[in-house]
């Protein structure tokens, strides 16, 4: 069976929203997008390509999918354009339809939960998530992550969608990895215990 694994950047208080630009998603309002870009380091830029290296494909809930598809295809100079590019997308929807603008892109419509168990129990690769904060609470409710690689930033925000949520149910989880950035990030890496 594939492994589910989840990278999120995360504040001191949970939020997962909006960290790489200020209009990357302002519902409710939200107003601090884009608050993780000045904790970027060499360090943080070596963990997440070892990891992006590791190969896999991706999953993604529709807003991040599309938010992506309109960034990352047109990046140059960066070494995780070719990986995005090329990896197999997961895509969780209802509203998309085929054929999928970004290259190597499969639409999973249908019940959220049991489309992303049927792709874990499917042959492949290793499953990676990056984002896709309102997938991320059905696959959590569901158990269907396997591991969380958080990127917790020495921040608090006081608003903003959280990873774990008031639904999220209680979990023991243990620590993996660790490492510390010199920005003051902490990449921690957790497995349900």
């Amino acid at each position: 069976m594939r492994k589910l694994n989840v990278t999120i950047s995360l504040t001191l208080d949970g939020v997962m929203q909006a960290p790489g630009r200020t209009d990357e998603d302002p519902r409710g309002g939200f107003k601090y997008g884009g608050w993780a870009l000045p904790y970027t380091d060499a360090v943080m830029m070596q963990a997440m390509g070892e990891g992006m290296s590791q190969g896999g494909d991706l999953l993604f809930g529709r807003r991040t999918y599309l938010d992506f598809f309109e960034v990352w295809p047109k990046r140059g100079n960066n070494p995780f354009t070719a990986v995005l590019n090329n990896s197999q997308k997961f895509v969780v929807s209802n509203t998309l339809a085929d054929p999928l603008p970004w290259q190597n892109s499969t639409l999973l419509a249908g019940d959220a939960a049991e489309t992303v168990a049927r792709l874990k129990a499917s042959p492949g690769k290793d499953i990676g998530v990056i984002g896709s904060g309102d997938l991320l609470q059905t696959l959590i409710k569901n158990r269907l992550v396997d591991q969380f690689v958080l990127l917790i930033h020495p921040l608090v925000l006081g608003s903003g969608r959280r990873l774990f949520n008031d639904a999220a149910e209680q979990a023991a989880l243990r620590l993996v990895k660790s490492v510390n950035t010199t920005t003051g990030v902490i990449i921690a890496t957790y497995a349900y215990a």
